[in-house]
Formats: structure tokens, sequence, C-alpha cells
């Protein structure tokens, strides 16, 4: 029968996939290549010396990993890359990246299937 979990896993990525995502371009240098995200969030907080509380909040895109293919199989996401998105006219350009030392991405299911990558945002474009 399998497991159970990863079944269940794998048919709410294809939902997910299928009807909460749109096409970005996820770029590293001069390579890019269009694929499906899910546009999400995440709330950091990180102390300062002074021990006051700092809130910052990502754009988040959950991509599959497979997908995540610039052309000689899958890559990780790492700080400096860039995700753009597309709406209207306007571009919208995400740098990858994460506050105070925290990873740039992290793994979105148990299975490894889907990335949650942080951004923030440095640019539009028109």
């Amino acid at each position: 029968m399998g497991d159970l979990l990863d079944r269940g896993s794998v048919f709410l990525d294809d939902q997910r996939h299928r009807h909460m995502s749109r096409t970005v371009v996820y770029k590293r240098g001069a390579e890019a290549k269009e694929l499906q995200a899910t546009i999400g969030k995440t709330e950091f907080e990180q102390a300062d010396e002074a021990g006051l509380i700092h809130r910052t909040e990502s754009r988040d895109f959950l991509v599959r990993a497979a997908d995540l293919d610039l052309g000689a199989g899958p890559i990780l996401p790492r700080a400096g890359d860039q995700v753009r998105e597309t709406v209207g006219a306007q571009v919208f350009v995400y740098e990858v990246n994460a506050p105070g030392g925290q990873p740039p991405f992290r793994y979105s299911d148990p299975f490894r299937r889907v990335l949650r990558i942080h951004t923030k945002h440095i640019g539009t474009e028109t």
C-alpha cells in the first residue's frame, strides 16, 4: 500500500501546484528559468544588542525542488539569486535572502519535494 503520508503529500503538492501558483522567473547570474511558484511569507524575529526585537517579513516562493533546474540538474537556492514576478506591466524583483544569518530557503514538506525560498524586494521594473 505504501506510505499514506507520502501519497497524501504528493496529492496536496499537485493541488497547490495546479491551483495556487503563478509563473515566475528564477535567475542566477546569466541563467534563468520560468517555473511555477506559490506566494507565501515568513516572519522573522531577531533581537539586537539592546534586547529589542525586530520583525522582518520575507516574501516566499514555494517551488518544486525538481523544477529548480537551470540546465545541469536541480539546484538549491542561494543568497543573491533573484526571483522576478510579473504583475500586469510591472516586474517585481526579489533577491534570495533571509535576515540574521538564517538560510535563504527551507524545505516546506518532510519529503523535500517543495522549497520555500525567502526573498526581499529590491526593485520594480516597468
